[in-house]
């Protein structure tokens, strides 16, 4: 994947790519390695955010942590549920649907989704945050249920590595 941030005002802010596995339901590894390499899992159960230049983990209880994002609409099992689906006009060579959450919290961070198909095959997915950068997600190589080891989903801290979980979680939680 190649993500793509941009200003509200259009000028280009950051550019970040990386690789992509999901495995439904709730299970997915973000592995980004341009600019700088950070590793994101979702384990079924926890989230799991890895910083390689700074050796920092956070750890949150998935649900908590994936509410009604992006990455819940793809990892999820409860689309219906939680988005309200429309078809939107055909651009730039993808077929659009917009996804809306259904719960209307401001803890969203959203205020506009929409998720690109090339075919029935995942190709973007486009991100208006509550500030008015847009982040768009494209998806390259995509391969359709392949055989992904587990091991993919899950994630163990690196030695030396600093350790944040979510107030209330002891050590025996991480595990």
């Amino acid at each position: 994947f190649t993500q793509v941030v941009t200003a509200p005002d259009g000028a280009k802010k950051k550019t970040s790519s990386g690789t992509f596995e999901l495995a439904r339901p709730n299970r997915f590894r973000f592995a980004y390695t341009k600019p700088y390499e950070q590793t994101i899992v979702g384990d079924g159960a926890k989230l799991w955010l890895y910083d390689a230049d700074l050796q920092q983990v956070t750890v949150r209880p998935m649900d908590q942590a994936l509410g009604v994002t992006p990455v819940a609409l793809l990892a999820g099992n409860a689309l219906e549920r939680d988005f309200e689906l429309k078809p939107l006009p055909a651009a730039d060579g993808l077929d659009w649907v917009q996804a809306m959450p259904r719960r209307k919290d401001e803890s969203i961070g959203f205020t506009s989704l929409r998720v690109g198909f090339r075919g029935a095959t995942l190709a973007a997915i486009e991100l208006v945050d509550s500030f008015g950068q847009r982040s768009v997600l494209r998806f390259d190589k995509v391969e359709v249920n392949p055989r992904l080891p587990d091991s993919l989903f899950q994630f163990k801290p690196p030695a030396g590595a600093d350790v944040i979980a979510d107030k209330g979680y002891d050590a025996d939680w991480i595990r």
